[in-house]
């Protein structure tokens, strides 16, 4: 019986780099827009299974207002749950003075802040102008730097917004080199609908190499409304960038982005990146394993590919196992 291989073949590309960065949002961005309430001892698992698969950071939770985000109103608790001596950078995403005070209070020492490449998107996610925005991220990044935290900034809708459209690179270009001034050690740039094409990729990460952030600076956040993720990754992969966000099966949307997909699933992500033959440190079995144990607590399918394909190819692996044991003892 022939079935689909469990890995893929290596091969690499010229010019690729040796070994880049997973960075894990399902936790977080993920399962901020589940309909249903996720209990908190299945986040802390989520995140105990993922840090066990090697996943180098992960962002666990948000510090936000109770309103915007429900499902992370358990923020303290999630992150005393997590409370054990680990290697891996816990994240938690905070917007204002408020959340970082919380964030701090829990014990939280790597944040993330956010800001907006369009006006439209900075009204409806952070209930602000895209330059009150940028002031009020800049101000956290300064305190946290003060605390000795490690900060990350977002820009979101670096390259298409659902109200206006196609971002000129130099929008998001602007944001993100205000941010790297304000000191965050990473940028990332966010295709928050899910609308970049490997072209426009290139460009801003031209814009931000011309604003004097360098691609060894940045990270790329992803949605695959489009089915475009993976070759968005190829693309950052030849300009530069080694840090790319993912979610275990493809969770996530942003809840203020109509028509956004899901993000790029942390297993797609990895077989991808093993098959170009680029280290992660991130067991590929051992996610998908996360994935299926996650659906099954959520009640939902994967959206990842790479999941349903070698989740067949196991179930289809067994049941020729089974008949083959039959066929022996009758």
């Amino acid at each position: 019986m022939t079935v689909l291989p469990s890995a893929p073949a290596v091969a690499r590309l010229p010019g690729l780099p040796e070994a880049v960065t997973v960075f894990e949002v399902g936790p977080r961005d993920g399962l901020q827009s589940e309909s249903s309430t996720v209990p908190t001892a299945v986040k802390l698992e989520l995140c105990r299974r993922l840090i066990a698969a090697g996943v180098p950071a992960i962002e666990a939770t948000s510090f936000v207002p109770p309103g915007w985000i429900p499902q992370l109103t358990d923020a303290e608790a999630v992150m005393a749950g997590l409370d054990t001596p680990i290697d891996t950078p816990v994240y938690a995403l905070v917007t204002n003075e408020r959340g970082l005070d919380r964030a701090q209070s829990a014990g939280v020492r790597s944040i993330s802040v956010v800001v907006s490449a369009t006006e439209s998107f900075a009204a409806a996610n952070l209930n602000a102008t895209r330059e009150t925005a940028l002031a009020r991220a800049t101000a956290l990044v300064a305190r946290a730097g003060r605390a000795g935290l490690e900060t990350r900034g977002y820009v979101s809708m670096s390259f298409g917004d659902p109200w206006e459209g196609a971002v000129p690179p130099t929008a998001a270009a602007e944001m993100g080199a205000e941010l790297a001034a304000a000191g965050c050690e990473r940028i990332v740039l966010s295709d928050t609908t899910g609308v970049a094409t490997p072209g426009a990729i290139a460009a801003v990460v031209a814009g931000l190499n011309a604003a004097g952030v360098s691609p060894g600076f940045l990270a790329l956040h992803l949605h695959d409304t489009y089915a475009l993720a993976a070759a968005n990754v190829v693309e950052g992969l030849r300009n530069g960038v080694h840090e790319f966000d993912s979610a275990a099966g493809g969770l996530g949307r942003c809840p203020y982005a109509p028509g956004a997909a899901g993000n790029l699933a942390t297993e797609d992500l990895v077989w991808l990146l093993n098959g170009l033959g680029i280290q992660t440190g991130v067991n590929l079995d051992a996610v998908i394993d996360t994935t299926a144990w996650l659906a099954e607590s959520l009640g939902s399918t994967p959206a990842s590919r790479v999941a349903r394909a070698v989740l067949r190819q196991r179930a289809a692996s067994t049941a020729t196992t089974h008949n083959e044991f039959l066929e022996r003892t009758q």
